[in-house]
C-alpha cells in the first residue's frame, strides 16, 4: 500500500469515527451527508417555497422568513388610533410612470380586488411612513390611502377578516390593491395562494374614535369583571355599529365563548356581539334583519350577557359564506361556533 493510499484511509477512518460520535451536527457537515431537518411549523402555518427560489405565490426575489416566531395566528389586529397624518407622505407621487394622489383625510373608500403580501425583502426596511417594516405584525402597504391609516381588509373566499395599519406606499400595479404583511396575509388564509380576491374598507376617524372609546370602556368593565388584560382584542371592532350613546353597554367579547350560551338547535352560527342591554342587543339585531332581507338572527341571554347569534348553518363552510356577505358598513367580526344537541 503506498503512503498517499495509507493516508487516504487513516483520514476516512477518521471522519468515520468522528460521524459516529459526534451527532447529526456533524454528519450534516459532511460531502454528501443528509440534511438535519428543520425544526417542526407552528400548526396552521403553511410551509413555503423560500424566499428567492422562484416558486411561490409571490415575487420571485421574495418569500417568507425562516424562522417566524410562534403563535402568529393569535397576533391580535392592529389596534387603531387616530395618529396625525404625515405631510411627506400624503403628497401625490410618480412611480413607473403613474402619478398617485393619496385620498383626503375625511373620504372614505372601500374597493374589491386582488390582494398580495411581501415579506423578507423587505423586512427591516423603512416604508413610506419612516415605521421599519415588520412583516410580523399587523400591517400593509396602499397606494393612495392616509399615512397612517387603518383599513379593515376581508377575504371574500373565506369570510376572514382583519385590521391592518397602512404605514407604506404599494402594490404598484393596477391589477393589486393592497400588499399586506405576511402575518395579516396568514390570518387571512392567502399565504399559499400569494393572492386573493379581497375587500378593503377604510376605518374612517370618527369610527377609530368610538372604537378606541370603546376599548376603554371595555378595559373599565373587564376590570370590574376580573377579566385579565390578555383577554382584550386590540384594534377589534369592540361595539360593531354603536354610537357613543352606546358605549356603556359594550361587554368585551371573550375568545372562548361558552357553549351554554349558543342557541339550543344544532348547527353552525356565526356570534355577533354581546350586550349588557337587551334592547342594544335587539337594536343591532333589527339592523342586520334589514340589511341582510330577513336572514334568521336571535338573541340569546348567557348570564347578564345578551349575544346576537346569526343562523343555523349546515356546515362551516355556509357559515362563512353568510359571515362573508354581511354588511361591511356595521364592522362585526363574526366568529363561527358549533352546536351539538342531542
Amino acid at each position: 500500500m503506498s503512503l498517499s493510499r495509507a493516508g487516504s484511509c487513516t483520514l476516512l477512518t477518521a471522519l468515520l469515527a468522528l460521524a459516529g460520535c459526534g451527532g447529526p451536527e456533524v454528519v450534516s457537515h459532511l460531502p454528501g451527508a443528509p440534511k438535519v431537518k428543520p425544526k417542526q411549523r407552528e400548526a396552521g402555518v403553511p410551509v413555503l417555497p423560500p424566499a428567492g427560489s422562484g416558486r411561490g405565490g409571490y415575487y420571485k426575489d421574495d418569500g417568507p422568513g425562516e424562522n417566524p416566531p410562534p403563535n402568529l395566528l393569535q397576533t391580535p389586529d392592529a389596534e387603531v388610533r387616530n395618529d396625525p397624518l404625515l405631510p411627506r407622505s400624503n403628497r401625490p407621487y410618480t412611480v413607473f410612470g403613474t402619478t398617485y394622489e393619496p385620498i383626503p383625510n375625511d373620504k372614505p373608500y372601500t374597493v374589491r380586488g386582488m390582494g398580495t403580501w411581501y415579506g423578507k425583502k423587505f423586512h427591516g426596511q423603512r416604508t413610506s411612513s419612516g415605521e421599519l417594516y415588520d412583516m410580523y405584525k399587523m400591517s400593509a402597504a396602499h397606494p393612495t390611502l392616509p399615512i397612517p391609516s387603518y383599513a379593515r381588509v376581508t377575504n371574500l373566499a373565506t369570510g376572514k377578516s382583519v385590521v391592518v395599519r397602512v404605514n407604506d406606499r404599494g402594490p404598484f400595479k393596477s391589477s393589486r390593491v393592497i400588499d399586506v404583511s405576511y402575518t395579516a396575509a396568514l390570518k387571512l388564509g392567502l399565504l399559499l395562494n400569494g393572492s386573493s380576491e379581497l375587500e378593503v374598507t377604510r376605518i374612517m376617524p370618527d369610527e377609530i374614535e368610538r372604537m378606541v372609546a370603546a376599548r376603554k370602556a371595555g378595559a373599565v368593565i373587564a376590570a370590574v369583571e376580573g377579566v385579565p388584560a390578555s383577554a382584550l382584542r386590540p384594534g377589534a371592532p369592540l361595539l360593531p355599529g354603536a354610537g357613543p350613546d352606546e358605549l356603556e353597554d359594550f361587554i368585551l367579547s371573550r375568545d372562548t365563548a361558552t357553549d351554554t350560551a349558543a342557541p339550543s338547535s344544532s348547527g353552525y352560527y356565526l356570534q355577533l356581539g354581546a350586550y349588557a342591554k337587551e334592547n342594544s342587543a335587539a337594536r343591532m339585531r333589527e339592523r342586520l334583519a334589514g340589511a341582510t332581507r330577513g336572514s334568521d338572527f336571535a338573541v340569546v341571554q348567557a348570564g347578564s350577557l345578551y349575544r346576537l347569534y346569526g343562523g343555523p348553518y349546515g356546515s362551516r363552510e355556509e357559515a362563512a359564506a353568510a359571515a362573508a356577505r354581511l354588511p361591511t358598513a356595521l364592522q362585526l367580526k363574526p366568529l363561527i361556533v358549533q352546536r351539538e344537541v342531542n
